[in-house]
Parts: structure tokens; C-alpha cells; sequence
């Protein structure tokens, strides 16, 4: 193993003992996902989404969440994932992410919540390495949980500071 490899491994490993807490999960086509619950400002079924022209497609437009507008991102399409029809399972997760100057409230599709659960730092994998030319920052490590695998993200790298800076 190189010196390299061995400062990443040491630095993801040091990084997923500050990332034991709970963790609201979800799932994606068939995969599960987690988010920690502090960035989640609450759950809510399917609005009404008005689009936005000439954004990108996985930028499915915007809701009024009790005055306040939000950008609503469908994770799927956002992840490479074939779009499925909305349906009363599916829900948006409005979290706050890290912008520029001030946290933002983004909304996320998802396929259905599932729930919050406790994970511990001995539970938690580093994001596998898939090459140089394969960003993985957004993930924040591999929870093993007794229902299989659950991919943590870091939601404020999910969206990259261009696409921020669009919304």
C-alpha cells in the first residue's frame, strides 16, 4: 500500500468515527441511503413541483413549502438512476446544505423513508476508491446495518457548487 493510500484510509477512517449519530434512511432503487439528521429540516409527501426552464433535468423545479420557494432535486436522476413515477410512498426531504455565504434549503425525492436509526463508528466503512476519475466526495462512508448496507451521504457535496450557485 502506498504512503498515499495509507493517508486516505487513515483520514476516511478518522472521518467516520466523527460520523456515528443517527441517521434518517431512505430508499433509492432498491438501495438504501442514510443523511444525518441534522441536515434534514423535516419530510414532507409529494407537492405540486413547478418546473424551471432550462435547468438541469435532475433539477425537477421548485415548490412553496409555507411561503418560502425550494428547489426540489430528484435524487434519482441526479444519481444516473432510471426515473420511476412518483407514487404516495415517494417524499421530499427538504435538508440544508452549505452554500456560499448561508445554508440552503434544498428539497430531495426520494422513493420512501424508511427511518432514523443510531449508527456507531465500528459500524461505518469508508467510501470504497474507484479511481482518480470517479468523485466520491459526497459519500460520507458504508454503514453496515443488520438490513445490509446503507451508503451515507454527505449532502453538502451531493450538489456541486455550480449547480448550487444555478439554483
Amino acid at each position: 500500500m502506498s504512503e498515499a493510500e495509507q493517508v486516505q484510509k487513515s483520514d476516511n477512517q478518522s472521518v467516520s468515527t466523527e460520523n456515528d449519530g443517527k441517521y434518517l434512511t431512505f430508499q433509492l432503487a432498491e438501495e438504501g441511503y442514510g443523511i444525518g439528521i441534522l441536515k434534514v429540516r423535516e419530510i414532507i409527501g409529494m407537492l405540486p413541483v413547478t418546473p424551471v426552464p432550462q435547468t438541469p433535468s435532475f433539477l425537477k423545479g421548485v415548490i412553496n413549502l409555507r411561503g418560502q420557494v425550494i428547489p426540489v432535486v430528484d435524487l434519482r436522476l441526479k444519481f444516473g438512476l432510471p426515473e420511476e413515477e412518483y407514487t404516495e410512498r415517494t417524499s421530499i426531504i427538504v435538508v440544508e446544505v452549505k452554500g456560499l455565504t448561508s445554508n440552503i434549503p434544498i428539497g430531495i425525492v426520494v422513493d420512501t423513508v424508511s427511518e432514523v436509526i443510531n449508527i456507531q463508528s465500528h459500524e461505518i466503512e469508508p467510501a470504497p476508491v474507484f479511481g482518480s476519475t470517479i468523485d466520491i466526495n459526497f459519500i460520507l462512508g458504508m454503514a453496515k446495518t443488520n438490513d445490509g448496507v446503507k451508503i451515507l451521504l454527505n449532502i453538502d457535496f451531493v450538489l456541486s457548487a455550480e449547480e448550487l450557485g444555478a439554483m
